[in-house]
Formats: C-alpha cells, structure tokens, sequence
C-alpha cells in the first residue's frame, strides 16, 4: 500500500526535478543504489519493471527504503497493465510510469489515488490521459520527440506537467533546454547510473552525480 499520497509525490517530483529511473536483478545492488541517490537529494524513485521476479526486488527495496531512507518516495516505471499496477501498489508502489498509456491502469491508480504518468508521444493523448485523472504525463520516448515537442504542446495547454525520459543527461546544455522548454521534471536512467560505477560498486560516484544534477537543475530553472 502507498505510504505517501498523491499530493506529496508529485510536490516531491515538482521540487527535485529529477526521478532517477533504475533496474538491477540484485536487490542489494538496488538498495545501495536507492540509498545512494537518497544522499544525493532524491527524494522520488523509480523502479523499472523488468526481468524475472522483479516484483520481488522492489518489494525488497521498498521495504529497505522505508527502513533506511524514510523520505523516499518509491515507485514503478515500464507498467502496461491493470495487473501489474495493482500487484506493485500492494507492494508499496507510491507512483505508476509506463511507457503508454492504459485507460485500465489509470481505472486501478486513480482508485487508490496513486499518481499514474504514462508515456505519451502526441498532443492527443496527453490530453486524453489528462481527462482520465494523469496528473503528470511522461514525454516519451524523450529523444526521438525532443524539446521542441514540449514547446510545441505547452503554447496551447500551458497547464500541462509533463516529464521527460529518453535522451535527458546530467548535462547543464540538456537540462536547460529541457527546462526551458517547459518541463516540470526529468526522469534520468542509464546516464545516472554509469555502468562502471554500478559493477564497481562506487555508491559515492553515484550520490555526487546527484547532488551535481540538482544543482544544474536549480541553476536552469532560474
């Protein structure tokens, strides 16, 4: 069951700027990665849902977080479908990503007020997953649509929250041209977590690339 609420995830989301997107098959390699961002100022987490039992990593890594690293908001990313939203919510998924968007996820988050961010990649759908309660709408896939793709979208619906996945580095030129463009955060996979500091275990690299995201993130938002 979720332990933070709608409101709190996405003022979380809001503030930082930055979810970190990650997946491991080791569930302590996920812990030192969630405890890692956690000191480097990550307040929100997202969990791909990928390979065999992964589900019973995050179970563990939620149970881990909440233990160790209390403000942690932890959520899911990679669902498309009802199922597998309602079994990582019983887990303690605080927030659902996916790639698209599902009318049928959106029924089950929106039923235990879960905030739901499906991946959407026109105008259109942003704003049918808007009608259907999606607070925040995911750009993606963020490389192949660009910044421009958010300029474009914001001129005449200039509400809209959106995140971005796909294409985003913890770069000052790409985050400001992100920012600028108008979106309300990032979600930062593969270009956080290099692979060599994950096989060389170096957690520090990892908190310190946080902190110096944020503070590009700051920097840009001015």
């Amino acid at each position: 069951m979720a332990k933070f609420n709608k409101i709190k995830v996405i003022s979380a989301m809001v503030e930082t700027g930055m979810v970190p997107v990650f997946y491991h098959k080791d569930v302590e390699v996920v812990k030192n990665a969630v405890k890692a961002c956690y000191e480097g100022g990550v307040r929100t987490f997202e969990f791909t849902n990928r390979g065999d039992f992964a589900h019973e990593v995050f179970a563990e890594a939620a149970k881990f977080a909440a233990k160790e690293c209390p403000d942690m908001i932890m959520g899911v990313g990679s669902i498309v479908d009802a199922p597998t939203a309602s079994l990582y919510i019983q887990l303690g998924a605080n927030f659902i990503v996916g790639p698209l968007f599902n009318l049928e996820v959106a029924k089950v988050a929106n039923r235990r007020l879960v905030p739901y961010t499906p991946g959407c990649g026109s105008v259109s759908e942003v704003g049918f997953a808007q009608e259907m309660g999606c607070d925040l709408c995911k750009v993606f896939p963020g490389d192949v649509l660009g910044p421009n793709f958010v300029k474009g979208l914001k001129a005449p619906m200039p509400w809209s929250m959106l995140m971005v996945t796909g294409g985003v580095k913890p770069e000052e030129a790409n985050l400001k041209a992100w920012f600028d463009a108008g979106v309300t955060c990032v979600g930062m996979g593969s270009n956080l977590f290099p692979a060599d500091a994950i096989a060389a275990k170096d957690w520090g690299k990892i908190t310190q690339m946080c902190k110096d995201a944020f503070a590009m993130i700051a920097k840009v938002r001015k």
